[in-house]
Formats: structure tokens, sequence, C-alpha cells
């Protein structure tokens, strides 16, 4: 497909671009005035998630006010295991809560079989598609999912968590159930991302959001092997895989199949050059606290982490955009890469 915009697809294959691409992860989201409108008038967050023309509008809205170079679509990670069965509450400034979780090989068999997935999640592509038809070639769209083993984590600790005890305790205790369950979130995740590709995707990323709690052998048995598997099914787009706080693992993601490797705002994006295989773009990992900062300093900041990038390079954050971020801060950001040239 043909994009009036298409440089951020060829910079995620690896094309020589005139400037790097810049997008902002949650950039559908309450930064933006129209937004906040919006979810005032609606029941909820799962609301606005679960219904297409609303999901498709607040996807194009960073389009429109900030001109970023792909647009991502408006959804949640959790949508799987709830797809699989598994229901959660969206609580208002505490985040998801599951009223039941996993504990055990029995709950894992009471759930839906993966392959059922996308079957519960029409409406996700109906957004998707009224998406593209929206955006009439414009820019690319973005689909996305959590990792499996953040989505596990979930479903076993029962929503947030700062250490996660609960979902790593089984792990220790019952490795062999805890590859069941993490091979079902898998295979339903890549038959759930497959549909959307099918619906108009033109690149997926992974988010695994919890890496970091994880000690590097857990990570390379417990999340690492499933991403892969992800990743080789996905073989008709371009994929980004993002690993928060896991940047001991930086020499291994970046022996996945995918062809973008999303760096958090700790890591140092010469080191991860020098730790991930010289054909994998980077994208990243601007301090998202950097936006609330002074104009000047904002710019300034923006073309020092251009720099050592080099140009193989998405312009991101290195995290979320949080939703107090000032938008003059943020166009600041994305007008300053918008300006730069190779």
């Amino acid at each position: 497909m043909s994009y009036a915009n298409d440089l951020f697809l060829r910079a995620a294959r690896g094309e020589q671009v005139e400037r790097p691409p810049v997008w902002l992860m949650r950039q559908a989201g309450r930064i933006l005035p129209q937004y906040r409108a919006l979810r005032a008038k609606l029941s909820g967050f799962k609301e606005l998630v679960s219904t297409p023309d609303l999901a498709a509008e607040v996807t194009i809205q960073p389009v429109d006010e900030l001109d970023v170079d792909v647009a991502i679509i408006f959804s949640d990670i959790l949508v799987i295991p709830e797809a699989l069965g598994l229901d959660y509450n969206m609580v208002e400034k505490v985040g998801p809560r599951f009223p039941k979780t996993i504990k055990s090989k029995a709950d894992i068999e009471a759930l839906r079989p993966a392959e059922d997935a996308p079957g519960h999640l029409r409406y996700v592509f109906d957004a998707l598609d009224v998406t593209k038809r929206e955006l009439n070639n414009r820019v690319p769209l973005i689909g996305f999912a959590g990792a499996p083993w953040t989505i596990f984590a979930y479903m076993v600790e029962g929503g947030g968590s700062k250490t996660f005890s609960k979902a790593r305790a089984m792990l220790y205790r019952d490795p062999a159930t805890s590859h069941l369950l993490l091979e079902k979130i898998a295979r339903a995740t890549a038959a759930y991302l497959k549909e959307k590709v099918r619906h108009g995707a033109d690149l997926i990323q992974l988010f695994d959001s919890w890496a970091g709690v994880l000690p590097p052998a857990h990570y390379r048995e417990f999340s690492l092997r499933y991403i892969r598997m992800i990743c080789e099914e996905l073989s008709e787009v371009p994929v980004t895989v993002f690993a928060k706080d896991a940047r001991h693992a930086l020499p291994e993601l970046g022996q996945l199949p995918c062809q973008v490797i999303q760096l958090d705002w700790i890591a140092d994006p010469v080191l991860a050059r020098s730790q991930v295989q010289s054909d994998k773009v980077l994208q990243g990992n601007l301090d998202p606290v950097q936006l609330y900062a002074p104009e000047e300093e904002i710019i300034a900041a923006t073309k020092k982490m251009i720099g050592a990038y080099g140009d193989r390079h998405i312009v991101n954050l290195g995290h979320g955009v949080y939703p107090d971020t000032p938008l003059d801060g943020v166009k600041a950001f994305v007008n300053t890469v918008k300006a730069h040239r190779y």
C-alpha cells in the first residue's frame, strides 16, 4: 500500500530515509484536550476501547494534532486475557483489576482455546477497518499486543504490582504450569496479531512492560522464547519489541526475528547499537519527563539524542508519554525531529 507519508515504514525496514520518523507511545491519550473531552462523555476506558468508531477517532487525533509519522490503534493489551475468558475491570486512577486470577492448571484449562481468541475481539478489527478508511493512506498504522510474560503477570497477579511476587512465584513453584499458560497466551496473541495485519496493521509492536522484574535466566526461559514464537509468526510486516528495564537482555533481543528494538530511557543508544545485530533499527528513547522542561531544553535534548543514534533510528520516548505532560512540550519534541535532516 502506498502512503502520503511512508517515512516510518521505510525506516522500520532499514531503508535510507531523509530524516528520522517520530511518534510517541500513548500519543492517543490524555495529553490531547480532544481526547479528554471525549472521555468525559463515556462510562469509562473500556467503552472507548470496545467502540470501533470512538477508538478510530482517538487513534487519528494525534496525527491531526501533532503531525506524527504513524498512528497506533487505540486499544489495550488486556484484551487477550479477556478474549480467553478472564475478564478484568479498569479502575480509574488504579489500573486493571482481575476479579479472578490464574492459580492452577485447572484454571488454565478452563480458559477458552487460544485459537478462539480473535473471534472475541471483533471490535478491535472493526476499529482497524474504520481507522484505515478514515486515515485514507495518510500514514501507516501500528497494531500492538502485550508480550506473553507481561500478560501472564497480570493474569496471575490480578493487577499491577511493584514486585509481581505471585506471578514470579509461579515460575519457581510450577514452571510446567507456567509454560502451559505462557504458550496459550503466545498462541492467542499470534493469532490476534495476524488478524490485525489482515485488517491493515502495517507494523506490530510487542510491549513487554514487566520484563524488568525477571532475573536474566527467567527472562530467557519465560519471556524471550515466547516473544520469538510470536515474531516468527509475523513475517508479513515489520515487528518492534519493547522489553522495558531488560537492558541485560539486549544482545538476545537483538537476535530476535524482528526489525526494530525499542529502548527505554535508561538505555544508552551507543552501547545498545553495539549489542544488537547491525540490521536492527533502534527506537526511542528520550526520558518522558524531559518534555516537562523549557522548550529550548527539549529541543537541545532531542537533537542530542538523534545525534547519538546515527541514521537507523525511529524517534520516540523511552516509555509512554505521561498523561499530564504539557502539550507544548510534546509539540516541541515532535517539531524538532521533523525539522531534522540527515
